[in-house]
């Protein structure tokens, strides 16, 4: 068969590895935090700028609404953030930290060097990999 695909020959498997390992990487210090790696996706998005949206933030991190409610309503177990109704629309709910939350980003700053370090990579080669798999991301995106 030696015209069947090889597994190591594509990217799809290549980007589903190198996303795994990379999580692997930052699970030790995701523990101490007492995050899960979805969990401090959403806490980066909220350390950029907030309040945020619910369904802004799911835009951003490409997630529907089944999967980040309970990812908002742990963290907001957790005392992370909190959940507040728009005076001006109660329709709109907007993510705001907490004191709890807005600290945990100092701890948790050392997770990209944390990758750096363990990739092996300089850091113009990892600004180029973020770049390069952004134009991936854009792309695959505008093709469906």
């Amino acid at each position: 068969m030696t015209d069947a695909p090889r597994l190591d020959h594509q990217v799809c498997f290549a980007l589903y590895s190198a996303s795994r390992a990379a999580t692997a990487v930052y699970r030790p210090v995701l523990e101490e935090l007492g995050l899960t790696y979805p969990q401090y996706l959403v806490m980066l998005v909220l350390w950029e700028n907030e309040p945020r949206g619910v369904k802004e933030i799911g835009e951003e991190l490409g997630l529907d609404s089944g999967t980040l409610s309970p990812l908002l309503k742990r963290l907001e177990a957790l005392g992370l953030c909190e959940r507040r109704r728009s005076g001006e629309d109660e329709r709109r709910v907007a993510i705001h930290l907490t004191p709890a939350g807005r600290e945990l980003s100092s701890k948790a700053g050392a997770l990209p060097q944390r990758l750096a370090q363990a990739a092996g990579l300089t850091a113009e080669e990892l600004d180029q990999l973020r770049h390069t798999l952004g134009r991936l991301t854009a792309a695959l995106h505008d093709a469906h």
